[in-house]
């Protein structure tokens, strides 16, 4: 069967969006298949640091809803500590069906096809060295490469032994709210009504995106009592809000995200199809977005000829981003069994917001604070 096409990406969601944008701009030829229709709304806190703005040659402001300058940390809606964002711009709130629709119109001004509403189920590779893609109506498409970016639900990634075998999710509950915002450029995270997690309250235009995640287990807990608890703080009704439930595909150690062997030529993972969600704060936009550049540079290398390209994608994320999720893990690890002690000797610390309000910003990684912060947590330097 002939390729006709040079690369299908299977997700339209950012990491997608984002390498079809970067292939299309570099000439190649292709496909996005998507499983959901056009514009449906995604549960999505919404936040990413603006260097994300330095991978791309167009503008993203005309999808950020608010720029954020600080951050406030709370302790069950008592004992508050707040940080200043470093730079002009550093922390941007975005809606994602925004965010997703806009990439998608660039992708597809650069060239991309986009077929929504097609779901992917089965992925071959012939022996003309062709990605076979079969879809559930039964149509087949074909092409030279194939881009892995169907999110936190994705079941075509480890199929395929890209990413972990066994994820790990955090469990989520998300709404959007309208409604007054008092400081619509403070962001705000709420460590003590949440057991081994957190919930987060960033303003947007016009009202609030809220969510709360539990990041050891996979059960939800009382996410509906926290958020009794949480949205009369914010001058809002508790039952105001469409609750919606999902998993985050939270980042998980060091694994590959490119196809190996003949059967794997080709082939990778980007996004939250490949785990790479920050696995402390939850934070999946940005290495969404990278992971979505970085595939798209690899396999535009590799159609040109570079056999090493795949697996140099795997080394860059890992030294872009793994490293420093490792270092997050552990911190996560140790801070969710023990919040209040997490608390109290990280985030109280007069140095500790400021560090956490870098990491969101981009400006540090988890390597750079990691090492005291766990001493601290264990007890062995007070």
């Amino acid at each position: 069967m002939t390729a006709n096409t040079d690369v299908i990406v299977i997700g339209a969601g950012p990491a997608g969006a984002a390498a079809a944008f970067q292939l299309a701009a570099r000439g190649r030829s292709v496909l996005v298949l998507e499983r959901q229709q056009q514009g449906r709304s995604k549960p999505c806190g919404g936040g990413m640091a603006a260097s994300v703005q330095n991978w791309f040659p167009f503008a993203l402001t005309p999808v950020v809803e608010q720029v954020i300058r600080r951050v406030r940390f709370s302790w069950c809606l008592e004992d508050p500590v707040q940080a200043e964002l470093p730079g002009d711009a550093p922390f941007w709130i975005v809606r994602r069906s925004c965010l997703d629709a806009f990439l998608g119109e660039q992708a597809a001004a650069a060239g991309a096809r986009f077929l929504y509403g097609h779901a992917a189920e089965q992925l071959q590779r012939g022996a003309d060295g062709h990605w076979r893609v079969g879809l559930a109506g039964g149509e087949q498409y074909c092409a030279r490469a194939l881009l892995l970016a169907d999110g936190s639900g994705s079941s075509l990634a480890a199929r395929h032994g890209l990413g972990p075998a066994r994820p790990r999710h955090a469990a989520t509950l998300s709404l959007e709210l309208e409604g007054p915002v008092a400081e619509p450029d403070t962001a705000r995270f709420e460590f003590g009504l949440v057991h081994h997690g957190f919930c987060w309250a960033f303003p947007r235009r016009g009202g609030w995106s809220i969510g709360v995640g539990t990041f050891i287990g996979s059960q939800p807990g009382d996410q509906e009592g926290v958020l009794q608890a949480l949205l009369p703080s914010l001058g809002l009704a508790p039952q105001a809000g469409e609750r919606r439930r999902g998993r985050l595909r939270v980042w998980e150690g060091h694994h590959p995200l490119h196809g190996r062997g003949h059967q794997g030529e080709g082939l990778l993972v980007a996004g939250d199809a490949a785990s790479l969600c920050d696995p402390f704060l939850a934070e999946g936009l940005r290495p969404a977005l990278l992971s979505g550049c970085r595939a798209a540079e690899a396999l535009d290398r590799w159609l040109a000829g570079d056999g090493q390209a795949p697996a140099a994608y795997s080394q860059r994320m890992r030294a872009e981003w793994g490293d420093s999720m490792a270092w997050g893990r552990r911190i996560a690890q140790v801070f969710y069994r023990l919040p209040r002690v997490g608390y109290q000797l990280g985030i109280k610390r007069p140095s500790a917001p400021r560090r956490i309000a870098q990491i969101l910003s981009g400006e540090l990684g988890y390597g750079d604070i990691a090492q005291r912060v766990i001493r601290r947590l264990l007890f062995q330097d007070r």
